[in-house]
């Protein structure tokens, strides 16, 4: 065990956040913590840093280890470069090394028991620094950084000039680097697009130490995690298993939860029915006979009701008319900016009933498609139509469509004034907001609240044509089933931008991937795209060299011709005979590498300065090379 919490009590007024949290974390597990928006979810890992103080019970750290904890809004300000910050890192094997190199010089110098001191100590501090991996130090930093998603030509930017997301990216990559026994992160998904979240979840995977997460990435948690420790009403529980295995355990246990209460309330009021009745027999046996039955109804312990589950709420979306089949054809549509081409000569259809998710890497130009559909963007070339009857409801991040004077009630009932004051506040319960939540003004809320309000107001509209850009950011689990229920029913034809692999699993019949300044088409979901990415990308960045225009069809983007499959086939024996060479190599080299060992466990060996430094010098170029090697050999065997 690395982590215990016992007994954790936290209250802020009135609103208890948590009630005799117990739990445990053992070494190398992963494990998340997942509940509503509000339920205390951060305030734990707060408390777990002693941020926060608890009211009562206590956080234990195995003795000796170390914790590292990253916050949902953490940033770094520096003016160093990013690649500079993150090997500030590993400052002490910068430090290691320079000594190292200092001792070498002047090992050339001594002799006698001043000579065998510093070669004592040299021979330390290589130990050291190898058992540090310090010679694959660089190279580490450039493979977080990339897996982060920072290109090599941002590597040389400084931090200050970085956006919110990715300060908070360096963060990220500050805190894996410095590998604490165990890592707290808060929301760590959610300034990465789906290729870094696929390497955290590789890493994370393979991390050494513990790590516990709170996130609302189902997929995410589906991948990493081994344990879900969940707040619900301040009570915690935990579950063995990743989210998928949680969710159905924590339905069975609900389920259970409420047959009981219902039972026991059936059987308070018919306890009291007969109470009642006895008494109004007005007979001293009677009478005796009642109250013995209320001293056990007052000693029975009373349960709980369960928290209410998501498919309690509904939300029904239903468009005003029916569009024709063609809802949208967008034909050589191109944008740049600033010399930088998103995209160029895109073209795709949609139409009625489709469920399409546009998905990519971050600045690759999705959020600019769904604006230049809505008309806030002008395309450089191309022209897109909307097909007959066809009327649209948009939902952006920014949230135009709200006004901040009004309070959440006031928007609701003023754009759908039909309905009624119940139904005003159940549209708004199902987006978390109850009580005299429904009276803050919208200038008050957080942007993830104000995304609520949006999304609450899309839900209501009549359109036939949804387009949604990152729908789910911000909202808690909870809220995004309720928003997979509501597209999942709904009739009419949905388009959105997402970097959420399970929302787009569970609603989407169709992907277009952003990729190469063009447009991969996938008929099916997310896991059909994981499947099929390699083998249709391949097929269509063949089709966009080779070729003018490339009609975004299966069917058409298989029909590669004879001399693109010679070059295909040449490609591929030059891949191999590049992936033979690399590793003879390394093989090479590692012999040598154990042969150098060997050599500086002899006396005869050891007991010369000279020829230590000489294998030394020898064994460093050799590592040096073969970082460079394996790279190589990993992305040969990735083509």
């Amino acid at each position: 065990m690395i982590l215990a919490c016992q007994n954790i009590q936290k209250s802020f007024g009135t609103d208890v956040i948590l009630k005799d949290a117990s739990f445990h974390i053992e070494d190398r597990e992963k494990a998340a913590v997942v509940g509503i928006n509000g339920a205390g979810k951060s305030t734990l890992l707060k408390i777990i840093m002693h941020e926060l103080d608890p009211d009562g019970g206590e956080v234990i750290l195995s003795k000796g280890k170390t914790i590292g904890y990253l916050a949902q809004h953490d940033a770094v300000s520096s003016e160093n470069t990013i690649y500079e910050e993150l090997l500030s890192v590993k400052q002490d094997i910068l430090d290691m090394e320079k000594r190292i190199r200092t001792l070498e010089q002047q090992m050339k110098t001594l002799e006698g028991a001043a000579l065998t001191a510093v070669l004592e100590t040299y021979n330390r501090l290589n130990t050291e620094f190898e058992h540090q991996n310090g010679y694959a130090c660089q190279s580490e930093v450039t493979g977080v950084l990339k897996g982060l998603g920072f290109a090599e030509d941002e590597f040389s930017k400084k931090v200050s000039t970085l956006s919110g997301g990715q300060k908070t990216r360096v963060a990220l990559g500050k805190l894996l680097l410095t590998a604490p026994d165990i890592i707290l992160l808060d929301e760590p998904t959610n300034h990465l697009d789906m290729q870094s979240i696929a390497w955290l979840e590789t890493y994370l995977l393979n991390y050494a130490g513990a790590v516990l997460i709170v996130a609302h990435d189902r997929y995410f948690l589906n991948r990493v995690v081994t344990k879900i420790i969940e707040i619900d009403n301040g009570n915690v529980s935990t579950y063995l298993g990743n989210y998928s295995d949680y969710a159905a355990k924590r339905a069975q246990i609900r389920e259970a939860q409420l047959k009981a209460y219902l039972n026991q309330q059936q059987e308070i009021k018919h306890q009291q029915e007969v109470i009642t009745k006895l008494k109004s027999f007005n007979r001293e046996k009677s009478i005796r006979r009642a109250e013995s039955r209320e001293k056990m109804l007052d000693k029975m312990e009373r349960l709980e009701k369960p928290s209410e589950v998501s498919a309690d709420m509904h939300i029904t979306l239903s468009p005003r008319t029916v569009s024709g089949n063609d809802v949208l054809t967008v034909e050589g549509l191109a944008k740049s900016f600033d010399g930088n081409t998103l995209f160029s000569d895109l073209n795709f259809q949609i139409k009625r009933g489709e469920r399409v998710a546009i998905i990519g890497n971050n600045g690759t130009g999705k959020t600019t498609i769904l604006k230049i559909l809505n008309g806030l963007l002008e395309p450089d070339a191309g022209y897109f139509t909307l097909g007959s009857k066809v009327q649209i409801g948009y939902y952006d991040q920014e949230h135009h469509v709200l006004h901040m004077e009004k309070t959440l009630f006031q928007e609701i009932s003023d754009t759908y004034p039909t309905l009624s004051n119940t139904e005003i506040r159940n549209v708004l319960a199902a987006f978390l907001f109850t009580g005299d939540d429904v009276f803050k003004r919208i200038s008050d809320l957080s942007g993830g609240e104000r995304g609520r309000v949006s999304l609450a107001k899309l839900m209501l509209s009549e359109a036939n044509f949804i387009i949604l850009d990152e729908p789910t950011n911000h909202l808690d689990i909870t809220s995004k089933e309720i928003l997979e229920q509501a597209l999942n029913s709904y009739t009419g034809t949905l388009l959105y931008v997402s970097h959420d692999r399970y929302f787009i699993n569970q609603t989407a019949s169709r992907i277009l991937e952003l990729t190469g300044n063009t447009l991969v088409n996938y008929i099916g979901n997310y896991d059909y795209y994981l499947e099929k990415k390699e083998e249709l990308t391949a097929i269509y960045a063949a089709g966009q060299a080779g070729k003018e225009e490339a009609p975004l069809t299966q069917e058409s983007a298989t029909k590669t011709d004879w001399k693109q499959q010679k070059e295909e086939q040449a490609r591929l024996r030059k891949r191999q005979n590049d992936l033979k060479k690399t590793e003879e190599r390394i093989a090479a080299l590692e012999a040598r590498d154990k042969e150098i060992d060997a050599e500086l466990e002899k006396e005869e060996v050891f007991t010369q300065v000279s020829e230590c430094v000489k294998l030394n010098t020898e064994k460093a170029a050799i590592l040096e090379e073969l970082e460079v090697l394996y790279e190589k050999w990993e992305e040969l065997a990735e083509e």
